[in-house]
């Protein structure tokens, strides 16, 4: 569903990321880690196309981003570190708006099954955003996904700032989406929840892919390792 052949991104001759490969198939979690100015997040702008590639692909379901944008953005949904909804709305009404750019039209009740499918409460559903908390607001993100019937997933630093429980919760919605065949990229800084929800894992250093693994390769204390090893 996700296919980087060869992709770089230069700035000023710096390179924010070099030749990067990497595939991403449908039920899978790929995590990438890595340090701040690793090429992270350059390589999930690049698959939004909010930049474009100074050399190589991103294709998503076989289709380059830079060529088919919009036919590309109908497959995927996108949760940031902070997701931007609107705090004067509802989740139930940010959920029908967000749903509605997709060209998806839904009843009261299909919006407030996916929100409860997304764990958000009943009682919650027509409060506004403003009085939500960040775990809140990334479960309306989930619901936006599922409502979109997003096949991929991308996510850049999803569960930065949220609790050990919060975080938690997030990590079994993932699973859930993985399940149905949601192909997932996450650039993260957590290797426990890399390590507890992710089926891949990279580790990114100064724009190239060093490591590459499935996590059933190694063991918690071992990832630490060979991070730390590559933050050296």
């Amino acid at each position: 569903m996700l296919e980087a052949k060869q992709l770089s991104k230069n700035y000023n001759g710096q390179a924010a990321l070099a030749d990067l490969t990497l595939t991403v198939n449908k039920g899978d979690i790929f995590c990438l880690l890595g340090a701040n100015g690793a090429g992270k997040t350059t390589t999930i702008n690049l698959f939004l196309n909010f930049i474009e590639p100074s050399s190589g692909q991103a294709l998503i379901g076989g289709k380059d981003v830079t060529k088919e944008g919009i036919e590309t953005k109908k497959l995927l949904a996108y949760i940031p570190e902070n997701l931007m909804l609107y705090p004067n709305l509802s989740g139930i009404e940010n959920l029908d708006y967000f749903s509605g750019l997709a060209g998806k039209k839904y009843s009261v009740e299909e919006l407030s099954r996916f929100l409860l499918e997304a764990g958000l409460q009943t009682d919650a559903h027509k409060k506004r955003v403003s009085a939500y908390s960040k775990g809140m607001r990334q479960k309306v993100g989930i619901a936006i996904a599922l409502a979109k019937k997003a096949e991929v997933l991308l996510l850049d630093e999803p569960t930065s700032g949220l609790d050990p429980k919060a975080s938690n919760e997030f990590s079994e919605l993932l699973k859930k989406l993985s399940a149905l065949g949601v192909a997932t990229l996450m650039a993260t800084h957590d290797l426990f929840r890399a390590k507890e929800t992710g089926t891949h894992i990279g580790i990114m250093k100064e724009g190239k892919l060093v490591e590459l693994m499935t996590t059933d390769q190694i063991n918690h204390t071992d990832l630490e390792k060979l991070y730390l090893k590559h933050m050296n």
